[in-house]
């Protein structure tokens, strides 16, 4: 199954991420803040990155410029509380924009979706 990435500076969100997507059968890789998640993929590319926008050390959006800089074909989905950063030019570069929610389905269904393209891209 895919690996997935999931940035957030939240311990309680990275938690319930890595439970509701390994429920789905996903491997799960957590990464703490932009800078974390740019080692980790360095290390070992995962198949979807879901980043969070506001994260101290080094932000969402500062990553993603960093990520598709080197990883193009790694699809991101931004997943933020604050709606406001879709109107954000660096943000249209992601492949998808997520707004929190207690409710994962809309998350759920656009890895799926994402990786899915993938798949047939290659």
């Amino acid at each position: 199954m895919a690996t997935l990435l999931i940035v957030d500076d939240e311990a309680n969100q990275r938690r319930l991420y890595q439970e509701e997507l390994s429920d789905e059968g996903y491997t799960i890789k957590l990464a703490e803040n932009g800078k974390e998640a740019l080692e980790s993929i360095a290390v070992m590319p995962p198949d979807l990155v879901v980043l969070d926008i506001r994260m101290p050390v080094m932000d969402g959006l500062e990553a993603l410029g960093k990520i598709i800089g080197k990883e193009r074909n790694i699809p991101v989905i931004i997943h933020s509380a604050y709606s406001s950063y879709k109107d954000d030019f660096i943000s249209w570069a992601a492949d998808d924009f997520v707004v929190k929610s207690a409710d994962l389905t809309g998350l759920k269904r656009k890895i799926r979706e994402l990786l899915e393209r993938k798949k047939t891209e290659k």
